[in-house]
C-alpha cells in the first residue's frame, strides 16, 4: 500500500558475485525497465568504477541490491527514502548467501548507515574517509545527475577517490575472474 507505482523489484544477484553494488532504491526509469542502474546514475556509476555495460550487468561479477528493491515514488527533493521494511525483511538473507564477496559499493547515505553504522554522519564527511572501509567497502555519494553540485564543490572526489576506486573494482574482478557456464 505504500508504493503508489505497485512492486517491481529490481535488483541483481548471484552468490558468486564478488563485488555488491548497495545502493538505495530504483528510480522510476529503472522501475519502468526493471533494469537496475539503466538510466543517467547508472551510466556515471559505470564510468566511477572503470567498468563496460557487460561487466556490470553480469550478475557472476557484480551484484545490486538497493536498500529498497521497489521505487519508492517522488516526494518534494526527488525520490522518496527507501521503504524502512524492506531492508530488515530481505537484505540479511541475501547477505548471507554471498560465496565471495570482496568488496561492497556504498552509494547514499541509508545503504552507509546500514552497511557501514555511520548513522547521521555527513555524506560528504564518511566519503572522505573511505580509507576508514577499506579495502571491503568503499562509500561513495549517489551517481545522480542531481549530485552534480556536490562533485563540483568537491573535486578532491573524482582527483583522489574515484582513481582508487577504479584500481580496486580491477583487483578485485582481476583476482575473480568472470564464471564460463
Amino acid at each position: 500500500p505504500h508504493l503508489p507505482h505497485g512492486v517491481q523489484p529490481v535488483f541483481q544477484f548471484h552468490p558468486s558475485a564478488p563485488i555488491l553494488i548497495a545502493g538505495q532504491a530504483p528510480g522510476a526509469r529503472v522501475h519502468a525497465s526493471g533494469v537496475p542502474f539503466d538510466d543517467a546514475s547508472g551510466a556515471r556509476l559505470r564510468a566511477w568504477l572503470g567498468v563496460d555495460r557487460d561487466t556490470f550487468y553480469d550478475p557472476t561479477r557484480i551484484a545490486i541490491l538497493p536498500m529498497g528493491f521497489c521505487y519508492p515514488g517522488t516526494g518534494k527533493s526527488g525520490d522518496l527514502p527507501p521503504r524502512p521494511e524492506c531492508a530488515p525483511a530481505w537484505r540479511e538473507a541475501f547477505m548471507q548467501r554471498f560465496e565471495r564477496l570482496s568488496l561492497v559499493i556504498v552509494l547514499g547515505s541509508y545503504a552507509m548507515d546500514y552497511h557501514l553504522g555511520t548513522g547521521k554522519t555527513p555524506l560528504t564527511r564518511v566519503v572522505e574517509a573511505w580509507r576508514e572501509h577499506w579495502p571491503q567497502a568503499f562509500p561513495l555519494p549517489h551517481p545522480s545527475p542531481r549530485n552534480n553540485r556536490w562533485l563540483v564543490r568537491n573535486p578532491w572526489f573524482q582527483q583522489d577517490v574515484l582513481p582508487a576506486l577504479q584500481a580496486r573494482v580491477q583487483a578485485v574482478l582481476t583476482a575473480n575472474p568472470k564464471e564460463t557456464p
